[in-house]
């Protein structure tokens, strides 16, 4: 019997991290000479890794521009923090569920588009790194929706596609869950609408932390 797996995207699922997104994204663009997007094309390609983001963000350029603009933001992000600008709170009942589905043995797992550095920093600053037995990022596998990092976790905790669930915001969670044939759940609280995660392939679609609770409570994991 395979563990039960409820792995999680980060940004937008667990913290609402977008203003610090918004404004390192604003000024990466603003550093290159250009006029940065409108906010919701930012927020659209939240979970991206960073080059993947600069290129869904700016198609028409070429590589070397996206690994610039990537570079720039990364400067821009790190320099907000130095500045004590950067901000990412919980979303509300959050921690809770994450000590909730751990005391009833659920192995947990973050698969998210952030760096190995601000993932570690995130759930330190919420005493919760303590939680997750797997931790995926975009430093050490391609970008979501490729399912790198759902299989690392799997592996990590034993799970299998049956038994784990994909938890996040986007389509691109949607699409990584489902490309290693796991259960998938869209949160509404994040960064793309309920529309956009259904016809991603979600398989259920949850408002609230209660909802998603008791959806977790009704997975069989296949078995």
């Amino acid at each position: 019997m395979s563990n039960k797996l409820a792995l999680f995207d980060c940004d937008g699922t667990l913290l609402d991290s977008q203003a610090n997104i918004c404004m390192a994204m604003e000024r990466a663009f603003e550093l290159m000479g250009l006029t940065p997007p409108p906010r919701h094309e930012i927020r659209h390609i939240v979970g991206l890794s960073l080059v993947e983001a600069a290129a869904h963000l700016m198609p028409q350029e070429s590589d070397a521009f996206h690994r610039e603009l990537a570079e720039h933001y990364k400067q821009s992000f790190y320099a907000m923090r130095g500045n004590g600008l950067v901000h990412e709170p919980l979303y509300d009942g959050i921690k809770d569920l994450i000590m909730a589905l751990d005391a009833s043995g659920w192995m947990l797992g973050v698969a998210t588009g952030k760096s190995d550095r601000g993932l570690d920093r995130a759930l330190t600053e919420h005493a919760m790194k303590d939680y997750f037995i797997s931790l995926q990022t975009a430093d050490r596998h391609p970008s979501k929706p490729h399912p790198s990092m759902v299989h690392q976790a799997m592996a990590d905790s034993g799970s299998d596609a049956r038994s784990t669930v994909m938890i996040g915001d986007t389509s691109f969670d949607m699409e990584m869950g489902k490309a290693a044939g796991c259960y998938t759940i869209g949160v509404n609280w994040g960064y793309h609408s309920l529309e956009i995660l259904q016809s991603s392939g979600a398989d259920i679609c949850v408002h609230t932390i209660d909802e998603l609770s008791a959806a977790l409570a009704e997975f069989e994991g296949g078995l």
